[in-house]
């Protein structure tokens, strides 16, 4: 693992929510995306290691807008930049972590991500991250 990534804020509102960290808390806004296969639009704030992205589901049949319904608002994932995406999910596997997701998946910036599920991570989501703007 390199390091904090990102820290990823689920929202209801995309632009509502850009308006705050750009206008109020006087963040960069960086880029705004659409990942189609997770059904959400990102706004990303800052370059480099340590930035905020803001996640909103794309319309109400992403899982995003379910689990907005379930627990609200707030915090979604820490994320975790790796060399190799592979190689680190299977060194998560060995040691028994819990992972998500089979294989990586295409990510926001041409990424690629996997996750590792809260219950491995003392409540908190992971998401590991190989490559990928921003």
């Amino acid at each position: 693992m390199n390091g904090l990534d990102h820290v990823a804020i689920l929202v209801a509102d995309l632009d509502a929510a850009i308006r705050l960290y750009r206008d109020v808390y006087g963040l960069e806004l960086a880029e705004v995306e659409e990942v189609p296969t997770e059904k959400v639009r990102v706004a990303i704030f800052g370059h480099g290691a340590g930035r905020i992205e803001l996640v909103s589901p794309s319309g109400p049949d992403s899982p995003m807008a379910k689990a907005i319904e379930k627990r609200g608002e707030g915090l979604h994932h820490v994320c975790l930049e790796v060399p190799d995406i592979e190689q680190a999910m299977a060194a998560l596997r060995a040691q028994g972590a819990p992972l998500l997701d089979e294989k990586p998946r295409p990510g926001a910036g041409g990424s690629k991500v996997a996750f590792v599920h809260p219950k491995g991570s003392r409540g908190v989501l992971v998401e590991l991250k190989q490559g990928g703007g921003y």
